[in-house]
């Protein structure tokens, strides 16, 4: 049996959806489900309203929870996550100096893409990253 608040907003996100009625079920079960359905109206409605359009559409029509909505959504951000990486270690490795403009704002550069890269969980050591601006320089 669910023991609930007057606000169930989360029920849908914290609880799996109660097993299906029968003619057998009791009022507790049909309660419960009755407001699981609307925890997951609800949250779906929130969820769908909240994103950005363009992750909108490329979500399954087949969802019908909302766990299965954020789950989707979680696959979606790890894809863009792994481009994203990819991009970045990409620059850094191509970025050259030209012996144009200020040498320490193009160090800060590279660090900044470090950086972006750490937050994405690729972490890069100090001495690859000393390396790789000595290896950028004009030769």
């Amino acid at each position: 049996m669910i023991v609930l608040g007057v606000i169930d907003l989360d029920l849908a996100l914290s609880l799996p959806s109660p097993a299906p009625l029968t003619d057998k079920s009791f009022t507790d079960e049909k309660r419960d489900m009755k407001r699981w359905k609307k925890s997951n109206r609800m949250c779906m409605m929130i969820m769908k309203r909240a994103i950005p359009e363009a992750f909108r559409g490329t979500m399954s029509e087949k969802i019908t929870t909302a766990k299965e909505f954020i789950e989707d959504i979680e696959k979606i951000f790890a894809k863009n996550e792994k481009a994203e990486t990819s991009t970045l270690l990409t620059n850094l490795i191509s970025i050259i100096y030209k012996g144009k403009g200020n040498f320490i704002e193009y160090i800060m550069e590279m660090y900044h893409t470090a950086s972006n890269l750490k937050a994405l969980k690729l972490e890069l050591s100090e001495d690859l990253l000393v390396h790789l601006v000595f290896i950028s320089l004009p030769t």
